[in-house]
Protein backbone atom coordinates (compact mmCIF):
# COMPACT_ATOMS: atom_id res chain seq x y z
CA UNK A 1 0.00 0.00 0.00
CA UNK A 2 1.05 3.48 -1.10
CA UNK A 3 2.11 5.47 2.06
CA UNK A 4 0.95 8.86 1.29
CA UNK A 5 3.57 11.25 3.49
CA UNK A 6 3.59 13.64 0.62
CA UNK A 7 -0.35 14.63 1.31
CA UNK A 8 -1.07 17.66 3.03
CA UNK A 9 -3.96 17.62 5.04
CA UNK A 10 -5.79 20.87 6.94
CA UNK A 11 -5.62 20.60 10.67
CA UNK A 12 -7.17 23.77 11.27
CA UNK A 13 -10.07 23.78 13.08
CA UNK A 14 -9.79 20.42 14.88
CA UNK A 15 -8.96 22.18 18.31
CA UNK A 16 -5.09 21.67 17.40
CA UNK A 17 -2.39 22.64 19.64
CA UNK A 18 0.45 23.28 17.47
CA UNK A 19 -2.00 25.08 14.12
CA UNK A 20 -5.09 26.24 15.94
CA UNK A 21 -3.65 27.52 19.48
CA UNK A 22 0.34 28.68 17.82
CA UNK A 23 -0.12 32.32 19.28
CA UNK A 24 -0.20 30.98 23.07
CA UNK A 25 3.60 30.26 22.16
CA UNK A 26 4.65 32.57 19.77
CA UNK A 27 1.72 35.87 20.38
CA UNK A 28 0.85 35.53 16.74
CA UNK A 29 -1.84 33.32 15.23
CA UNK A 30 -0.62 33.79 11.24
CA UNK A 31 2.34 31.58 11.40
CA UNK A 32 3.54 28.37 10.24
CA UNK A 33 3.89 25.54 13.03
CA UNK A 34 6.80 23.51 13.55
CA UNK A 35 6.60 23.24 16.98
CA UNK A 36 4.89 20.52 19.37
CA UNK A 37 5.76 17.22 18.73
CA UNK A 38 3.17 15.48 17.07
CA UNK A 39 3.18 15.46 13.12
CA UNK A 40 1.06 16.48 9.77
CA UNK A 41 0.59 12.76 8.96
CA UNK A 42 -2.93 10.29 8.98
CA UNK A 43 -2.40 7.78 11.48
CA UNK A 44 -1.33 4.43 9.65
CA UNK A 45 -4.73 3.05 7.72
CA UNK A 46 -4.61 -0.29 10.29
CA UNK A 47 -5.00 2.19 13.04
CA UNK A 48 -8.09 3.75 11.27
CA UNK A 49 -9.57 1.05 9.87
CA UNK A 50 -10.36 -0.63 14.07
CA UNK A 51 -11.43 3.15 15.15
CA UNK A 52 -13.86 3.19 12.00
CA UNK A 53 -15.17 0.02 12.97
CA UNK A 54 -15.03 0.99 17.07
CA UNK A 55 -17.63 4.27 16.22
CA UNK A 56 -19.79 2.30 14.52
CA UNK A 57 -20.22 0.45 17.05
CA UNK A 58 -21.37 3.25 18.97
CA UNK A 59 -20.80 2.54 22.48
CA UNK A 60 -18.20 4.00 24.48
CA UNK A 61 -18.23 2.51 27.99
CA UNK A 62 -15.78 2.01 30.64
CA UNK A 63 -12.75 -0.54 29.61
CA UNK A 64 -10.40 -2.48 31.06
CA UNK A 65 -6.36 -2.58 29.70
CA UNK A 66 -5.21 -5.34 31.93
CA UNK A 67 -5.52 -7.76 29.63
CA UNK A 68 -3.28 -10.19 27.19
CA UNK A 69 -4.38 -8.95 24.49
CA UNK A 70 -2.76 -5.06 24.93
CA UNK A 71 -0.04 -6.07 27.12
CA UNK A 72 0.80 -8.46 24.64
CA UNK A 73 0.62 -6.16 21.80
CA UNK A 74 3.27 -4.24 23.53
CA UNK A 75 5.29 -7.08 24.81
CA UNK A 76 5.81 -8.46 21.09
CA UNK A 77 6.65 -4.84 19.46
CA UNK A 78 10.01 -4.83 22.05
CA UNK A 79 10.55 -8.40 20.93
CA UNK A 80 10.04 -8.13 17.21
CA UNK A 81 11.85 -4.29 17.20
CA UNK A 82 14.36 -4.32 20.41
CA UNK A 83 15.02 -8.01 20.26
CA UNK A 84 13.75 -6.85 24.15
CA UNK A 85 12.67 -9.46 26.43
CA UNK A 86 9.88 -7.82 28.76
CA UNK A 87 7.75 -9.25 30.88
CA UNK A 88 3.57 -9.10 30.56
CA UNK A 89 3.40 -8.29 34.09
CA UNK A 90 5.71 -5.80 34.03
CA UNK A 91 2.99 -3.53 32.07
CA UNK A 92 0.96 -1.14 33.78
CA UNK A 93 -1.28 1.54 31.61
CA UNK A 94 -0.83 5.36 32.28
CA UNK A 95 -2.94 7.99 30.98
CA UNK A 96 0.39 10.01 29.78
CA UNK A 97 3.87 9.65 30.14
CA UNK A 98 4.86 12.64 32.12
CA UNK A 99 2.04 11.47 34.24
CA UNK A 100 3.98 8.35 35.04
CA UNK A 101 7.58 10.27 35.73
CA UNK A 102 5.64 12.67 38.56
CA UNK A 103 4.00 9.77 40.41
CA UNK A 104 7.42 7.50 40.23
CA UNK A 105 9.47 10.42 41.34
CA UNK A 106 6.45 10.86 44.11
CA UNK A 107 7.31 7.44 45.07
CA UNK A 108 10.82 7.05 44.91
CA UNK A 109 11.92 10.30 46.22
CA UNK A 110 10.80 12.81 48.75
CA UNK A 111 10.52 17.15 48.50
CA UNK A 112 14.18 18.41 48.66
CA UNK A 113 15.69 15.32 46.83
CA UNK A 114 17.66 15.84 44.12
CA UNK A 115 16.42 14.68 40.27
CA UNK A 116 19.51 14.86 37.61
CA UNK A 117 18.97 15.40 34.29
CA UNK A 118 21.01 15.79 30.89
CA UNK A 119 20.25 19.17 30.08
CA UNK A 120 19.22 20.50 27.71
CA UNK A 121 15.79 18.49 28.17
CA UNK A 122 12.31 18.34 27.57
CA UNK A 123 10.88 21.56 29.06
CA UNK A 124 7.96 19.33 30.75
CA UNK A 125 10.93 17.80 32.93
CA UNK A 126 11.43 20.84 34.25
CA UNK A 127 7.99 21.71 35.18
CA UNK A 128 7.28 18.28 36.52
CA UNK A 129 10.34 18.46 38.90
CA UNK A 130 9.38 21.77 39.96
CA UNK A 131 5.79 21.21 39.93
CA UNK A 132 7.18 18.39 42.42
CA UNK A 133 9.17 20.20 44.89
CA UNK A 134 11.94 18.37 44.25
CA UNK A 135 15.41 20.08 42.94
CA UNK A 136 16.55 19.52 39.54
CA UNK A 137 20.54 18.83 39.15
CA UNK A 138 21.49 19.22 35.80
CA UNK A 139 23.86 16.71 34.19
CA UNK A 140 24.92 19.12 31.18
CA UNK A 141 26.01 17.11 28.11
CA UNK A 142 29.02 17.48 26.44
CA UNK A 143 29.09 19.47 23.15
CA UNK A 144 31.46 19.09 20.24
CA UNK A 145 31.61 19.19 16.44
CA UNK A 146 27.67 18.81 16.54
CA UNK A 147 27.75 16.16 18.80
CA UNK A 148 26.49 15.15 22.37
CA UNK A 149 27.95 12.69 24.91
CA UNK A 150 27.51 12.23 28.01
CA UNK A 151 29.87 13.72 30.57
CA UNK A 152 30.19 10.67 33.10
CA UNK A 153 33.11 12.56 35.54
CA UNK A 154 29.93 14.94 35.98
CA UNK A 155 27.39 12.73 36.41
CA UNK A 156 29.11 10.49 39.35
CA UNK A 157 29.49 13.64 40.42
CA UNK A 158 25.99 14.70 41.15
CA UNK A 159 24.63 10.96 41.37
CA UNK A 160 26.76 11.01 44.61
CA UNK A 161 24.50 13.63 46.66
CA UNK A 162 23.07 11.95 49.63
CA UNK A 163 20.55 13.71 48.43
CA UNK A 164 19.92 12.06 44.50
CA UNK A 165 17.88 9.81 43.97
CA UNK A 166 16.52 9.74 40.84
CA UNK A 167 18.11 9.77 37.28
CA UNK A 168 15.45 10.99 34.59
CA UNK A 169 17.02 9.88 31.31
CA UNK A 170 15.27 10.63 28.14
CA UNK A 171 16.46 7.95 25.29
CA UNK A 172 16.47 8.78 22.69
CA UNK A 173 16.99 11.90 23.34
CA UNK A 174 14.93 15.04 23.63
CA UNK A 175 15.82 17.56 21.86
CA UNK A 176 19.33 16.49 20.77
CA UNK A 177 18.21 13.09 18.82
CA UNK A 178 21.19 11.16 20.55
CA UNK A 179 20.40 7.33 20.86
CA UNK A 180 21.99 6.21 23.77
CA UNK A 181 24.32 2.86 22.88
CA UNK A 182 24.24 -0.43 25.17
CA UNK A 183 28.19 0.73 26.20
CA UNK A 184 26.75 4.61 27.82
CA UNK A 185 23.38 2.60 28.93
CA UNK A 186 25.35 -0.33 31.01
CA UNK A 187 27.77 2.95 32.27
CA UNK A 188 24.75 4.59 33.65
CA UNK A 189 23.26 1.47 35.40
CA UNK A 190 26.61 0.92 37.22
CA UNK A 191 26.42 4.14 38.07
CA UNK A 192 23.05 4.49 39.86
CA UNK A 193 23.60 1.35 41.64
CA UNK A 194 27.09 2.47 42.88
CA UNK A 195 24.99 5.07 44.13
CA UNK A 196 21.57 3.51 44.84
CA UNK A 197 19.87 5.96 42.43
CA UNK A 198 16.49 5.13 40.64
CA UNK A 199 16.66 5.52 36.85
CA UNK A 200 13.03 6.65 35.12
CA UNK A 201 13.86 6.80 31.40
CA UNK A 202 11.18 8.51 28.93
CA UNK A 203 11.66 6.64 26.11
CA UNK A 204 8.31 7.87 23.93
CA UNK A 205 10.82 8.19 20.78
CA UNK A 206 11.77 4.89 20.35
CA UNK A 207 10.41 4.23 17.19
CA UNK A 208 11.91 6.89 14.99
CA UNK A 209 15.50 5.95 14.74
CA UNK A 210 17.65 6.61 11.27
CA UNK A 211 20.19 4.49 9.53
CA UNK A 212 22.03 1.62 11.68
CA UNK A 213 21.38 3.23 14.92
CA UNK A 214 19.30 0.95 17.57
CA UNK A 215 17.58 1.76 20.44
CA UNK A 216 18.36 -0.44 23.52
CA UNK A 217 15.69 -0.34 26.21
CA UNK A 218 18.01 -0.02 29.35
CA UNK A 219 15.66 -3.19 30.83
CA UNK A 220 18.15 -5.03 28.16
CA UNK A 221 21.62 -3.76 29.64
CA UNK A 222 20.95 -5.21 33.36
CA UNK A 223 19.61 -8.09 35.35
CA UNK A 224 19.73 -5.85 38.35
CA UNK A 225 16.24 -4.41 37.31
CA UNK A 226 14.56 -3.11 40.72
CA UNK A 227 15.59 0.67 40.58
CA UNK A 228 14.46 0.78 36.64
CA UNK A 229 11.59 2.13 34.96
CA UNK A 230 11.02 2.16 31.11
CA UNK A 231 7.73 5.15 30.37
CA UNK A 232 6.48 5.05 27.00
CA UNK A 233 3.62 5.40 24.42
CA UNK A 234 2.81 4.33 21.23
CA UNK A 235 1.73 8.02 20.75
CA UNK A 236 4.69 9.28 18.97
CA UNK A 237 5.14 6.40 16.60
CA UNK A 238 1.32 6.39 15.07
CA UNK A 239 0.99 10.04 15.59
CA UNK A 240 -1.96 9.57 18.32
CA UNK A 241 -1.26 11.55 21.01
CA UNK A 242 -5.17 13.13 20.91
CA UNK A 243 -5.88 9.97 21.94
CA UNK A 244 -4.33 9.31 25.20
CA UNK A 245 -2.74 6.28 26.79
CA UNK A 246 0.55 5.39 27.40
CA UNK A 247 1.96 2.71 30.14
CA UNK A 248 4.94 2.02 32.12
CA UNK A 249 7.20 -1.09 32.24
CA UNK A 250 7.93 -1.67 35.57
CA UNK A 251 9.62 -4.40 36.35
CA UNK A 252 9.24 -4.63 40.11
CA UNK A 253 6.48 -6.58 42.08
CA UNK A 254 6.55 -3.54 44.76
CA UNK A 255 6.67 -0.35 42.86
CA UNK A 256 3.86 -1.66 40.37
CA UNK A 257 1.36 -2.03 42.98
CA UNK A 258 2.30 1.44 44.80
CA UNK A 259 1.73 2.33 41.34
CA UNK A 260 -1.03 1.00 40.60
CA UNK A 261 -2.70 2.59 43.77
CA UNK A 262 -2.07 5.60 43.13
CA UNK A 263 -3.16 5.13 39.46
CA UNK A 264 -6.64 4.07 40.71
CA UNK A 265 -7.02 4.41 44.29
CA UNK A 266 -6.12 8.03 44.64
CA UNK A 267 -6.07 9.52 41.28
CA UNK A 268 -8.84 7.78 39.28
CA UNK A 269 -7.56 7.41 36.23
CA UNK A 270 -7.13 3.87 35.70
CA UNK A 271 -9.85 3.37 32.78
CA UNK A 272 -8.09 4.10 29.53
CA UNK A 273 -9.56 5.66 26.51
CA UNK A 274 -11.21 3.00 24.04
CA UNK A 275 -9.91 4.54 20.90
CA UNK A 276 -6.05 4.94 22.36
CA UNK A 277 -6.17 1.33 23.61
CA UNK A 278 -7.22 -0.12 20.45
CA UNK A 279 -4.57 2.25 18.40
CA UNK A 280 -1.70 0.46 20.54
CA UNK A 281 -2.99 -2.84 19.63
CA UNK A 282 -4.13 -2.20 16.13
CA UNK A 283 -0.28 -0.18 15.74
CA UNK A 284 1.46 -2.56 17.29
CA UNK A 285 0.30 -5.33 15.93
CA UNK A 286 -0.70 -4.57 11.93
CA UNK A 287 1.26 -1.32 11.42
CA UNK A 288 4.86 -2.42 11.48
CA UNK A 289 5.65 -1.77 7.46
CA UNK A 290 4.04 1.92 8.33
CA UNK A 291 6.73 2.87 10.72
CA UNK A 292 9.44 1.93 8.79
CA UNK A 293 8.09 3.66 5.76
CA UNK A 294 7.99 6.89 8.30
CA UNK A 295 11.07 6.43 9.07
CA UNK A 296 12.34 6.68 6.01
CA UNK A 297 10.17 9.50 5.25
CA UNK A 298 11.46 11.61 8.22
CA UNK A 299 14.79 10.49 7.26
CA UNK A 300 14.89 12.21 3.75
CA UNK A 301 13.54 15.40 5.64
CA UNK A 302 16.46 15.38 7.04
CA UNK A 303 18.69 14.91 4.51
CA UNK A 304 16.69 17.92 2.69
CA UNK A 305 17.28 20.08 6.01
CA UNK A 306 20.80 19.65 6.00
CA UNK A 307 21.91 19.88 1.92
CA UNK A 308 19.21 23.47 2.26
CA UNK A 309 21.30 25.10 5.14
CA UNK A 310 24.37 24.30 3.88
CA UNK A 311 23.30 25.66 0.33
CA UNK A 312 21.16 28.71 1.68
CA UNK A 313 22.57 29.19 5.52
CA UNK A 314 25.74 28.20 6.57
CA UNK A 315 26.28 29.72 9.30
CA UNK A 316 23.83 27.28 10.66
CA UNK A 317 25.42 24.13 12.02
CA UNK A 318 23.04 20.71 11.42
CA UNK A 319 23.94 17.38 12.25
CA UNK A 320 21.38 14.66 11.33
CA UNK A 321 20.18 13.39 14.41
CA UNK A 322 20.60 9.50 15.25
CA UNK A 323 16.42 9.44 16.20
CA UNK A 324 13.19 11.89 16.74
CA UNK A 325 11.60 13.78 14.16
CA UNK A 326 12.85 17.08 15.77
CA UNK A 327 15.72 18.84 14.31
CA UNK A 328 18.17 20.62 16.47
CA UNK A 329 20.11 23.87 14.95
CA UNK A 330 22.41 25.34 15.90
CA UNK A 331 22.20 28.95 15.14
CA UNK A 332 24.92 30.38 17.16
CA UNK A 333 27.19 31.46 14.01
CA UNK A 334 24.73 33.91 13.27
CA UNK A 335 25.85 35.86 15.97
CA UNK A 336 22.75 36.98 17.26
CA UNK A 337 20.45 36.59 20.19
CA UNK A 338 17.82 34.69 20.77
CA UNK A 339 15.21 37.22 21.17
CA UNK A 340 16.33 38.94 18.04
CA UNK A 341 16.35 35.31 16.42
CA UNK A 342 12.82 34.50 17.04
CA UNK A 343 11.11 37.83 16.91
CA UNK A 344 12.77 37.59 12.97
CA UNK A 345 11.05 34.17 12.60
CA UNK A 346 7.54 35.67 14.26
CA UNK A 347 7.54 39.04 12.17
CA UNK A 348 9.61 38.53 8.95
CA UNK A 349 9.45 34.54 8.12
CA UNK A 350 5.74 34.18 9.46
CA UNK A 351 6.95 30.79 10.96
CA UNK A 352 7.25 28.93 14.71
CA UNK A 353 10.07 27.12 15.50
CA UNK A 354 10.88 26.27 19.08
CA UNK A 355 14.01 28.44 20.72
CA UNK A 356 16.57 25.90 22.91
CA UNK A 357 16.09 28.14 25.48
CA UNK A 358 12.59 26.30 25.81
CA UNK A 359 15.02 23.61 26.86
CA UNK A 360 17.75 24.91 29.15
CA UNK A 361 20.03 25.66 26.20
CA UNK A 362 21.01 29.43 27.45
CA UNK A 363 25.09 28.60 25.88
CA UNK A 364 24.23 28.57 22.48
CA UNK A 365 21.66 29.84 19.99
CA UNK A 366 19.73 26.93 19.16
CA UNK A 367 15.99 25.97 17.43
CA UNK A 368 14.27 23.16 17.69
CA UNK A 369 12.12 22.46 14.48
CA UNK A 370 9.60 19.53 14.38
CA UNK A 371 9.69 18.15 10.75
CA UNK A 372 6.88 15.58 11.04
CA UNK A 373 5.03 17.27 8.04
CA UNK A 374 5.02 16.63 4.31
CA UNK A 375 8.03 18.00 2.41
CA UNK A 376 5.74 20.68 0.73
CA UNK A 377 5.49 22.44 4.62
CA UNK A 378 9.24 21.97 5.25
CA UNK A 379 10.43 23.86 2.19
CA UNK A 380 8.14 26.37 2.72
CA UNK A 381 9.37 26.87 6.69
CA UNK A 382 12.86 26.34 5.21
CA UNK A 383 12.19 29.35 3.38
CA UNK A 384 10.94 31.44 5.92
CA UNK A 385 13.90 30.60 8.07
CA UNK A 386 16.48 31.95 5.63
CA UNK A 387 14.17 35.25 4.98
CA UNK A 388 14.27 35.33 8.42
CA UNK A 389 17.87 34.91 8.87
CA UNK A 390 18.34 37.50 5.86
CA UNK A 391 16.63 39.78 7.64
CA UNK A 392 19.23 40.04 10.76
CA UNK A 393 21.87 40.52 8.39
CA UNK A 394 20.41 43.77 6.41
Amino acid sequence: MKRHFDEVINRKGTYCTQWDYIEDRFGMSDLLPFSISDMDFQSPPEILKVMRERTEHGIFGYTRWNHHEYKSAITDWYKRRFDAQIAEEWIVYSPSVIYSIARLIEMVSAEGDHIVLQTPAYDAFFKCIHASNRKLIANPLSYQDGRYTIDFNDLEKKLSHEKAKVLLLCNPHNPTGRVWTEQELTKIVQLCSKYQVHIISDDIHMDVVYNDRKYVPITSVTKDLEHIYICSSASKTFNTPGLGGSYVILPDGEQREKFMTLLKNRDGVSSANIFGEISVIAGYRYAESWVDDLCTYLYNNMKLIKEFIEQEIPAIHFEIPESTYLAWLDCTGLHTTDQELQSALVEIGKVGIMSGTVYGENNRVFLRMNIGCPQAKLLDGLQRLKQSVLSLTR
